[in-house]
């Protein structure tokens, strides 16, 4: 089993990211912030307060074109990510190049997103199906057990595939074979990963609240609740954006000390 530092994939991180700076921030800003917040310029109103409900209470319509914009945002996103992590991973290759490179990958990306959502889907059904038993046991259980067996799933599934992105990128493999050499990488190295991935996400979204509560304000003085909505918005998009390319470089430097070992 290789050795994972994690202070030693973030100095080559800090150093690589001011060096190439000027690649990484263009490709993050046009395709990771940007769809980001045309996406939540579309949301419906209704969507948005149900979100913010509490309790939430049924569904609102949700438009097929939200629908489908969702759908083309997250495309955009893992073409970005990918395009991101060819430029950490390749010294020397150009923008355009990793865009190409992207392209080319993203329909096993897009592959292994079905193959593992299906077996995930698969999980939650036995989870399901555990349920049944336990509710017929004692009900008042059935929330909280159910509750805690699916975030301890999802968190695992998602830690022991976080590597999955540089290996797509950086390999030849199609679906199965990138999702095995992913789970075979990160074995070993649950709880580095978990909380490397837990700080870095409560630090982006501390981050971007503050910049959406500071410019929101800013916003709303310059054009009212919309200005609020749109500048708030987009300034939180582009710090998590900034958080997220740090994170991924980070991961690409742990993706070559695993593949190393």
């Amino acid at each position: 089993m290789a050795t994972m530092s994690i202070g030693k994939a973030w100095e080559e991180t800090v150093a690589f990211v001011s060096r190439e700076s000027a690649l990484l921030f263009p490709v993050a800003l046009l395709f990771i912030a940007l769809p980001s917040v045309i996406l939540g310029e579309m949301t419906p109103p209704e969507l948005t307060a149900w979100a913010a409900s509490q309790p939430r209470g049924a569904l609102p319509p949700v438009p097929a074109s939200y629908v489908l914009a969702v759908l083309l945002t997250a495309l955009m996103i893992w073409f970005g990510s990918l395009a991101l992590f060819a430029l950490a991973l390749r010294p020397g290759i150009s923008v355009g190049e990793a865009l190409r490179l992207s392209l080319a990958r993203l329909p096993v990306l897009i592959g292994t997103s079905f193959v593992a959502g299906g077996a995930i889907a698969f999980a939650l059904m036995v989870l399901a199906l555990v349920g049944m038993v336990v509710a017929s046991v004692s009900p008042s259980l059935l929330a909280p057990v159910l509750g805690v067996a699916m975030v301890a799933m999802l968190a695992f599934v998602g830690v022991r595939l976080v590597l999955l992105n540089p290996v797509v990128i950086d390999g030849h493999e199609g679906v199965v074979a990138s999702l095995k050499r992913s789970w075979q990488l990160t074995r070993g190295h649950f709880w580095h990963l978990l909380g490397l991935i837990a700080v870095l996400s409560l630090l982006s979204l501390i981050a971007s609240s503050a910049a959406q509560a500071v410019f929101g304000i800013l916003g709303r003085l310059v054009a009212g609740a919309d200005g609020t909505r749109l500048i708030g918005g987009a300034a939180a998009a582009a710090v998590s954006t900034v958080v997220q390319v740090y994170m991924l470089v980070m991961l690409s430097r742990l993706y070559r000390q695993a593949e190393a070992g």
